[in-house]
């Protein structure tokens, strides 16, 4: 790198440092604001009945009003990107530029029936989108803060105020696969309504996590700000039929699991590193029934399987031998061979090939059982014999 761009490499970092720090006090200003009014409200709250009586009906009904707004309304009906939501494996031998158009979303869905949550997400889906580049590609990233073109941004009815206070009052995005600071967050940090992008070259094939790095980045990322993104060697990769993108992701609610209601996201409980939920793609049974994976009889299956949050998971597909296993997202080293189980770390992926021969309903796990039995880890792999359409047998542990 020449002198001139080391300069202005580092003039584009340090704007982005002092923007970042003016951002900072305006989130702290309006955090203080809200929760002066969190204590206004608190206070009027705990009036004696003599006190809230003394008061005109138009304050008790601001009061009833506002807590009647507090209760949050269903934003998606289905939070969980299918497995097979992902592009199709790269046909060309030349490099070239691409472009990623993400948005953050904050949306309220169903954990489980009868249960939601508020989640932050890339694209309205957990995982993002999965994202897809040749080794040798400038890949160029464009992240909106709220959905463009929505009437409320992605805030719903929130203030500016009660997003400084919840934490996400900026979003980004910090990408594995991005050789230098930050992963390119130093770069991205979006306030709402904003936009911005950067560039950089995919120099190294593999299989990356990439993930939201604003303050609280563990929070964030809990909530469900993760994806994967692959860069495929120039030689591309051997074909397969079957595709399909899975990511296990920890969720901590107040409640414990099933609890009926709206959850509300525990820090408490993600420090602890204690939580309720082990889930596939965001939700329980979110790639079960009719989003299961399916495949059939002597075709090869590719599975690009990631954890975005905090926890390892063990994965393990019961009644399959997985023929190659690429750990660690190293699509170039050579793979292991007949694996059950592989291990795969917080911020981290495999890529794992198997061939479908004996036709059957397959359970996708954490071999950590009471994560699958009990926390949701769980997922449905439908092998169908074409000589016998529809049959599909039981698997059980």
């Amino acid at each position: 790198m020449n002198r001139i761009h080391r300069v202005l490499l580092l003039s584009v970092v340090l704007s982005s440092a002092i923007s970042g720090c003016s951002d900072e006090a305006k989130y702290k200003a309006m955090e203080k604001k809200y929760n002066a009014a969190q204590a206004d409200k608190a206070q009027h709250q705990s009036m004696s009945a003599e006190e809230m009586a003394a008061h005109s009906g138009e304050a008790m009904h601001h009061v009833m009003s506002t807590e009647i707004a507090a209760a949050p309304k269903i934003d998606t009906d289905e939070i969980g990107r299918r497995a097979d939501d992902l592009p199709p494996p790269l046909n060309r031998a030349q490099t070239q530029l691409v472009r990623i158009d993400l948005y953050t979303d904050e949306q309220v869905a169903e954990i489980m029936p009868e249960v939601t949550y508020q989640y932050w997400t890339y694209n309205g889906k957990v995982p993002g989108p999965f994202i897809r580049a040749r080794a040798g590609d400038q890949v160029e990233i464009h992240l909106s803060h709220g959905k463009p073109g929505a009437a409320h941004q992605g805030h719903n009815e929130h203030s500016s105020a009660e997003h400084a206070a919840a934490g996400h009052s900026a979003h980004s995005i910090d990408l594995h696969a991005v050789v230098g600071p930050g992963g390119g967050a130093p770069l991205m940090q979006v306030g709402q309504g904003e936009e911005k992008s950067f560039s950089f070259k995919a120099t190294h094939p593999g299989i990356y996590v990439y993930h939201c790095a604003s303050p609280h980045v563990p929070t964030h990322i809990a909530n469900g700000m993760y994806g994967l993104i692959l860069v495929e060697p120039e030689q591309g990769l051997t074909k397969v039929d079957r595709e399909f993108y899975v990511m296990q992701g920890d969720f901590y609610t107040n409640g414990k699991y099933g609890d009926k209601g709206h959850q509300s996201f525990s820090k408490e409980k993600l420090l602890a590193e204690h939580p309720e939920y082990f889930l596939f793609n965001g939700r329980v049974n979110s790639l079960s029934g009719d989003r299961a994976l399916k495949a059939k009889v002597g075709e090869k299956i590719r599975l690009f399987v990631g954890v975005g949050s905090h926890v390892a998971a063990n994965f393990h597909i019961v009644g399959a031998i997985f023929d190659s296993v690429y750990p660690d997202g190293a699509i170039l080293n050579a793979p292991l061979k007949n694996v059950q189980t592989t291990i795969i770390a917080p911020g981290s992926a495999v890529m794992i090939e198997f061939t479908a021969e004996v036709p059957g309903k397959y359970l996708l796990v954490d071999h950590s059982l009471s994560r699958a039995i009990d926390k949701g880890a769980l997922a449905e792999l439908l092998i169908e014999d074409p000589k016998q359409p529809g049959l599909i047998l039981q698997s059980g542990h």
